[in-house]
């Protein structure tokens, strides 16, 4: 019997790379594309690479993606390529509807003209739901968007269930709160805070690394931060794809909200980075105006009651789990 065939969109992401880990773990074919242009490492993919079939393409070009495609005739394609900062879509709004939104849409429509029986997974993203008109937020709640990020993701989610019922594709949508990893950009508040709770305790003052403003992250021992009362639901990325690939594998396709249905806020995600490592948070956090999104969303919290009963899914990783897996994979790699 031939291996199920796998394509990728960002897959030397943090989601890409954990997506293809599990897919060559249940013996399929798995290719992804990498922008020419690209400078980029890639590290969430190094240990891997060499079973991987990586091809140039680019989102901001359909002739690419198109050939990219037929070059692999997939029979599953996993969209998760996008400009993902919310408070970056700000800075760049009209680069991340260009990403997030219309290449979204460049890669939908090319499975539909090269490989139409393909199965097409989109990932959808919580910040749909931005200013939430209830809570916990199910596959029913109206999408109300506050910010560019998360219009540009409502865009793309939409055309996705567009050519479903127009065109009897195999397409769906994860709608993924949040998730996040050792892979996680540092520009994301959860590396940010782990990162300095890791520097901290191996009393590094000032980092190498640097944040969105092109600063230290760790700048004379301390981390700028924004809303420490922001609150969002966390759990882990290597969860998050597992119900990814359930989704596929269903016989009719349908939208899945992904989430733990708990939330935390940037202030008890200081608390337990900090308390990990035997530190005082209060110590080693600042506010900084500028990390405050000029419209803050929420509170976003998952009912993931329907991927429950018919996906089967649930997380297995708590959030005090995925806080110090952070802060211990940041250890291991400034030591």
């Amino acid at each position: 019997m031939a291996k199920k065939k796998a394509f990728i969109t960002g897959i030397t992401g943090q989601d890409g790379s954990y997506l293809a880990e599990l897919l060559l773990g249940k013996g399929y074919e798995v290719a992804g594309i990498v922008r020419k242009t690209s400078n980029m490492a890639y590290d969430n993919i190094g240990h891997i690479q060499d079973q991987l079939r990586l091809i140039q393409a680019d989102l901001l070009d359909p002739v690419s993606l198109r050939e990219a495609i037929q070059k692999v005739q997939p029979d599953e394609v996993y969209n998760l390529a996008a400009q993902s900062h919310p408070a970056e879509s700000f800075k760049q709004p009209i680069h991340t509807a260009e990403i997030t939104a219309i290449g979204a849409h460049r890669v939908l429509d090319a499975v539909w003209d090269v490989v139409p029986k393909a199965k097409f997974y989109q990932a959808s993203s919580s910040e749909m739901y931005g200013w939430v008109k209830e809570i916990p937020q199910s596959e029913e709640t109206p999408f109300n968007p506050a910010n560019p990020y998360a219009a540009a993701k409502l865009y793309a989610h939409a055309m996705t269930k567009i050519y479903r019922k127009s065109y009897d594709m195999f397409a769906t949508c994860g709608i993924l709160f949040n998730h996040e990893s050792p892979r996680r950009h540092l520009n994301f508040v959860t590396q940010k805070v782990t990162y300095a709770a890791a520097a901290a305790k191996l009393g590094i003052k000032n980092s190498d690394h640097l944040n969105e403003e092109g600063e230290s992250i760790v700048k004379d021992g301390k981390v700028a931060l924004g809303n420490l009362e922001a609150k969002r639901d966390w759990g882990f990325t290597g969860d998050f794809v597992e119900a990814m690939w359930l989704i596929m594998q269903q016989s009719t396709p349908d939208d899945f909200v992904i989430g733990t249905g708990e939330t935390h806020s940037i202030r008890e995600l200081c608390e337990v980075a900090f308390e990990y490592v035997g530190l005082n948070w209060e110590e080693y956090v600042e506010i900084d105006k500028r990390f405050v999104r000029p419209t803050e969303t929420g509170p976003l919290v998952a009912n993931p009651a329907k991927a429950k009963k018919i996906l089967g899914w649930t997380p297995t990783t708590t959030f005090k789990e995925l806080v110090r897996m952070m802060v211990d994979a940041h250890i291991a790699r400034l030591k």
